[in-house]
């Protein structure tokens, strides 16, 4: 079966990217299904057609259908996982229990397991007993809900399905590009989230422009260093899901992971910053999987590291920067 011939879609998780993607699915012609894990936010979505609590001002479809049963959603042809990365093996194994036969499942969240240092992709097989597809890449949900041209990398290993499943889900606005590389995809979306973090930095503790591309170009070879390592193309990290997503989330408020960093520069504490917040930045929670991968392939990556140390170990701000910058000079490209 082809994208083109599925006639439903089931969106997971109604945040503010699941409630896009929702959007996205009926914008290509899908009987969709948005599942929340509350009942009342879900009610609310279906009698207000916004999701208020995270993606107001922004009317969804008429069409849109939604549920927080998750018997309602098994049916699903389609199945599009858009739950934080540190929530996918619960919900996978919850959903297990539903579905009768394995059907395509596109997940979405840019994260790598806490705990196992699993990728979402290990997971989603152990859970489900599937070969997951993943869509990331340079994308912030309130663009693509309101129609704006948006790029981004559907992967899979099963390339001829992700091909026909990108082809039956992009729009005008919405261009979806295919790869085959299922792990640079997800190596790009998850640590390109930590490097945020450090550009918010940056940018809170107002240390310019010229500061904030050095840190950009040199995030990248970091980047670069995990992706190579760990057998990822090097093509997929200068595409959409690699340096195309980086520079988006390192430069822009719009990001979550960004602007969380850029009030960990101005001083804000990280409870504090975290309490104040309804959706996840997933750069706090895979800093430290990052610094452990790192670290068990003798990977150099100081400015994720240094970031780990900060989020995940309550390391000063400005120690962090004093250290990066007394770093000893060094070849650029070694």
């Amino acid at each position: 079966m082809t994208a083109a011939q599925y006639s439903n879609a089931a969106v997971i998780g109604a945040g503010a990217w699941g409630t896009a993607l929702a959007t996205m699915c009926v914008r290509a012609g899908l009987q969709t299904t948005l599942w929340c894990r509350s009942a009342q936010l879900a009610a609310s979505i279906d009698a207000e057609r916004e999701n208020a609590q995270y993606l107001p001002g922004h009317r969804l479809p008429d069409e849109l259908q939604v549920t927080s049963d998750m018997s309602g959603i098994a049916g699903g042809e389609l199945l599009v996982l858009a739950t934080p990365a540190q929530a996918t093996r619960e919900v996978l194994t919850t959903l297990a229990g539903y579905i009768e036969q394995p059907r395509p499942l596109i997940i979405t969240a840019k994260g790598l397991e806490r705990g196992s240092n699993r990728f979402l992709t290990d997971v989603a097989k152990e859970c489900l007993n599937l070969e997951p597809l993943v869509l990331s890449g340079p994308s912030f949900a309130a663009d693509v809900v309101a129609g704006l041209p948006t790029a981004i990398t559907l992967a899979g290993q099963d390339y001829e399905l992700a091909r026909s499943v990108a082809h039956g889900l992009s729009t005008r606005s919405f261009r979806i590009y295919v790869s085959g590389d299922v792990k640079g995809v997800q190596i790009g979306g998850a640590v390109k989230n930590v490097l945020a973090i450090a550009a918010g930095i940056c940018a809170g503790k107002g240390l310019g422009a010229s500061a904030q591309a050095a840190l950009l170009a040199r995030s990248f070879a970091e980047l670069r260093r995990l992706a190579g390592v760990l057998g990822a193309e090097a093509e997929t990290l200068f595409g959409l899901s690699g340096l195309g997503d980086l520079v988006l989330t390192c430069s822009s408020t719009q990001s979550r992971n960004f602007s969380l960093g850029k009030e960990l520069g101005l001083g804000v504490d990280l409870k504090t910053i975290l309490a104040s917040r309804k959706a996840v930045s997933e750069g706090v929670h895979t800093a430290g999987v990052v610094r452990a991968i790192a670290g068990s392939n003798n990977i150099e990556m100081p400015v994720c590291e240094a970031v780990a140390r900060i989020v995940s170990d309550g390391a000063n701000v400005d120690d962090e920067i004093n250290q990066l910058l007394s770093r000893p000079l060094r070849a650029e490209h070694e």
